[in-house]
């Protein structure tokens, strides 16, 4: 594990060196995705603007769904987002390049285009929950603390797993890309919001499908002491950690499986 951390270092901070040769397009686009990431903010705003409530949560609470969502979606993104790229490097046939280097096919992927960019989805969420942790009317409890630092650690896996799992998909079907972003940013869309917000059914697709809601919908419940709309059990609330390493395993399994039957293009 430490070889692997020392190698993303080495490899996103070449990239980041790579980058940093363009300062002002370097913090043109930090800035430009800081932009887009306040317009999400800005919708949420809007809607509290016509209601005090959304399927009965306060505009705190949206915030604190928000910036749960949006933090642990961001860092996954940082750390995998760009594992999405692996179709385009099939069809090109640069894969092949890649497979003879002497370093994990997934970190050089990962690593790709790494740019201080992807930090201005991450610092709005991180403001965004930190406020709503400021002003949000929970009794924190140990449990509760502790329950809130592993919904962000797990709902950060479980997107992390998820970019892994799309990617690894691509082994197959390599120009879905726009598709399998449905999943990932489509989910990482879906989150920011109480699932209550669906249908039942939607939101049971979120939970035994594609389990989305456990990257912050049912931990979310517990600490806010709501009911579930499914009325799920109560152990439901506390699965994330489970649900994270299920999602990893799976992920691991399809992209080794992919890499074992990808064929070379021969170039």
């Amino acid at each position: 594990m430490g070889d692997v951390v020392r190698v993303y270092t080495l490899l996103a901070w070449t990239w980041v060196r790579a980058a940093a040769q363009y300062p002002v397009s370097m913090v043109l686009l930090t800035l430009g995705t800081l932009f887009v990431t306040c317009l999400d903010l800005a919708a949420i705003a809007l809607i509290f603007t016509h209601t005090p409530r959304l399927a009965g949560f306060t505009g705190v609470e949206v915030m604190f769904f928000y910036g749960t969502s949006v933090s642990a979606f961001s860092a996954a993104d940082i750390l995998l987002g760009s594992a999405e790229r692996l179709g385009h490097h099939v069809r090109e046939g640069s894969l092949d390049a890649i497979l003879v280097r002497p370093v994990s096919p997934l970190i050089q992927i990962a690593t790709e285009d790494f740019s201080p960019r992807r930090l201005g989805k991450l610092i709005p969420a991180l403001v965004v929950l930190t406020v709503a942790l400021t002003k949000i009317d929970v009794a924190w409890t140990p449990g509760r603390v502790i329950l809130m630092a592993v919904m962000l650690a797990s709902g950060m896996t479980i997107f992390g797993a998820l970019w892994v799992l799309t990617a690894a998909l691509q082994f197959v079907v390599i120009d879905a890309r726009e598709a399998m972003n449905a999943i990932t940013y489509g989910g990482g869309f879906l989150t920011q919001y109480p699932l209550s917000v669906f249908g039942r059914d939607f939101v049971r697709t979120l939970t035994f499908m594609i389990p989305l809601a456990f990257v912050n919908w049912q931990p979310s419940l517990y600490i806010l002491n709501r009911p579930d709309p499914l009325h799920l059990p109560e152990v439901f609330r506390f699965a994330s950690p489970l649900v994270a390493v299920v999602m990893c395993a799976v992920a691991a399994l399809a992209w080794r499986t992919g890499l074992r039957r990808y064929r070379s293009t021969g170039s």
